[in-house]
């Protein structure tokens, strides 16, 4: 085993700052046509839902029920001296008692089968929906915040289907019931026991808002306190904290972050326990009016001691359903707004996507071409929302010109190698030959074909991409080859790693194929990691590859077994590469020389020394530094 092959260092990632709240997401208002958008995502289970509130009317009958068998039991039964009333009855009671447990599992039975695949379906979709986004959006985009939305925003919306919608409809029926039981048995005490009605919904409508608002703003903390520990708990993230010294200020940070979400807890369970204080004060005092009226009433046998018991015990569940729906108007707002949330991301319109008559490349495509190119990185409101990128406003200022007129095409077969200094537009070029963004003005064309006119999946079949910092997933080496090739055997994975310089190194480890390589692959060296990504290339067998600075940052021991494997990915095969040191492509077909956004110099590693320009000068400073001397003859650095 290498050295490097099972150390866990890595590249570090920012440990970004204290993310401002989305103001937008706390105060918004509901938008139009979400609870018409609600009703037809959960049209595949309208069976479902339909056997799971006709089994919630049930049990709502059966609440009404037992009160009035209360009723006949001390009326016709114990006043009476009828025993075998009173047993009769009773066993009636006990009956329904097990009718309505039973109902009560086949109902819970149905939610789960309603909300968890109501889960499922929002996952995926969502899931898929955000696969299908532009490179630009990952770029702008927090993580935690996006997890946040396909996991506690997605669960917030199965809620009102498992829980809301039964409570509410199971409570406005059984009110409807409750409040008919009573009227038949004496309007008297009915209009007494609902005098303190208004006292219910004055609190309902107050806090409601209120705590609806405070439900927005949870979600959005728990979103950046996820997008905070994502950071932080990546290998890069963890190592960049120790590196710097820094453990003592994120341990500061995440307990000010921590203790924005404890304070609010606190005061939405508070407001939240004040709100159902006061309902219940207000059932107990209505409960203890309807005793002395009907106690009354009872002495003077105007009314009967069975009914006073039927009244009161309906009473019991006539403010418990009131109750439940004043509160309801919060548990609707939450799942409005969690429901709101994930179709925020479902709306957003994926910039790069199939045109309507798109059609496949021809599976033969070799050539690459780019007919006077001009691009501008697209604003953030065109990719993104606030929400995710934690910030107040989207930034909708549009970017500078990153390229003007690039031209240039590379035959089947051919190498063209982009050089210049940073930021000069090198990375950006090849981006727009796999589409990762679409051009200002000109054309990228693949096999005669704008990219724009074909699919993306045909398109992306024909390209082959490694880059400086090739991703690996959290999985086993056999996992992250067959990523390219999913149908892979045993022996084309270990032939594409022998052609990638690696198999030796795989081979030498305790699990072989199987080793896991750690987050993002950090467990490798960035050699070895490179040599797979290679791998994983020639497993694809691309007619076109595209290559990033792949060598770059590595040492002389591990660029020289790269090179050898990118010599073999490359050979009879297209490509555009961003070459880090320009001894790697002294043999291509044409190098262009990027900067500022422009191709200032064009030609062959000879041309280009004749020439004595940017080139020239860019080669015998790298050559100077190389070998530890300066050289001032072009000539005696060729």
């Amino acid at each position: 085993m290498s050295a490097g092959m099972m150390r866990g260092m890595g590249g570090g990632s920012g440990a970004g700052s204290w993310r401002r709240q989305d103001a937008s997401v706390v105060n918004q208002k509901l938008a139009k046509g979400t609870v018409r958008r609600i009703v037809r995502f959960a049209k595949p289970f309208r069976w479902q839902i339909t056997f799971f509130l006709v089994l919630v009317v049930i049990s709502a009958f059966l609440v009404v029920a037992s009160p009035l068998l209360f009723k006949r039991i001390v009326d016709d039964g114990i006043s009476k001296g009828d025993a075998g009333l009173v047993t009769a009855l009773a066993l009636l009671v006990a009956l329904l008692a097990v009718v309505e447990a039973g109902l009560g599992l086949l109902q819970r039975w149905y939610s789960a089968q309603i909300g968890e695949g109501l889960i499922f379906d929002l996952r995926t979709k969502v899931f898929a929906h955000v696969q299908r986004m532009p490179v630009a959006f990952f770029t702008r985009t927090q993580t935690g915040a996006l997890v946040s939305r396909l996991n506690t925003d997605v669960i917030g919306a199965q809620q009102a289907f498992t829980s809301t919608l039964s409570g509410v409809v199971s409570n406005i029926i059984s009110l409807v019931l409750v409040v008919a039981a009573m009227l038949v048995l004496s309007w008297q005490l009915t209009v007494v026991a609902i005098l303190l009605l208004p006292v219910f919904l004055v609190p309902a409508r107050i806090l409601g808002r209120r705590l609806a608002a405070l439900t927005r703003e949870q979600m959005q903390l728990n979103a950046d306190m996820s997008t905070a520990m994502t950071e932080r708990f990546s290998v890069g993230g963890a190592l960049l904290v120790t590196l710097f010294g820094r453990p003592d200020h994120e341990n500061r940070d995440f307990g000010e972050r921590a203790g924005r979400v404890r304070d609010l807890g606190i005061r939405t369970a508070m407001l939240g326990r004040v709100f159902f204080t006061a309902l219940t004060l207000v059932a107990a005092l209505a409960t203890a009016l309807v005793y002395g009226v009907g106690g009354n009433l009872a002495v003077r046998e105007t009314l009967t001691v069975g009914t006073l018991l039927a009244l009161v015990a309906l009473l019991g569940r006539l403010y418990g359903p009131l109750t439940a729906l004043s509160n309801v108007r919060v548990d609707v707002m939450t799942a409005l707004v969690s429901f709101e949330r994930v179709f925020e991301v479902l709306d957003l319109d994926p910039m790069i996507k199939d045109a309507p008559d798109a059609k496949p490349l021809p599976a033969n495509a070799a050539t690459v071409s780019f007919d006077h190119v001009a691009f501008s990185y697209p604003t953030a409101d065109q990719v993104s929302l606030a929400s995710l990128e934690a910030v107040a406003v989207l930034d909708k200022r549009a970017s500078s010109q990153v390229l003007e007129d690039i031209t240039f095409s590379v035959e089947p077969g051919q190498m063209v190698a982009l050089v210049g200094p940073s930021g000069a537009g090198k990375t950006t070029i090849t981006n727009l030959v796999a589409r990762l963004y679409d051009v200002t003005s000109g054309a990228v064309r693949v096999g005669g074909q704008d990219v724009r006119e074909v699919t993306l999946e045909s398109l992306h079949d024909t390209i082959g991409y490694v880059t400086q910092d090739a991703h690996m997933f959290h999985d086993t080496i056999r996992a992250n080859l067959a990523y390219a090739k999913p149908d892979a055997t045993d022996a084309q994975m270990i032939e594409a790693l022998r052609s990638a310089q690696v198999w030796d190194l795989v081979a030498a480890l305790p699990d072989g194929l199987d080793t896991v390589v750690g987050d993002r692959g950090h467990r490798l060296s960035g050699g070895e990691r490179q040599r797979l990504a290679i791998a994983r290339l020639l497993l694809k067998a691309p007619h076109i590859v595209v290559l990033d600075e792949a060598t770059a940052h590595l040492d002389s021991e591990s660029e020289v077994a790269v090179q050898r494997a990118l010599d073999t990915a490359l050979e009879g095969r297209t490509s555009v590469v961003i070459a880090h040191r320009l001894s790697t492509v002294r043999n291509a077909d044409q190098i262009l020389v990027v900067d500022h956004g422009n191709i200032v110099e064009r030609g062959t590693h000879e041309q280009l020394l004749a020439l004595n320009g940017e080139y020239a000068v860019l080669y015998r400073t790298q050559f100077a530094h190389t070998n530890g001397a300066v050289v001032t003859d072009i000539n005696t650095a060729v």
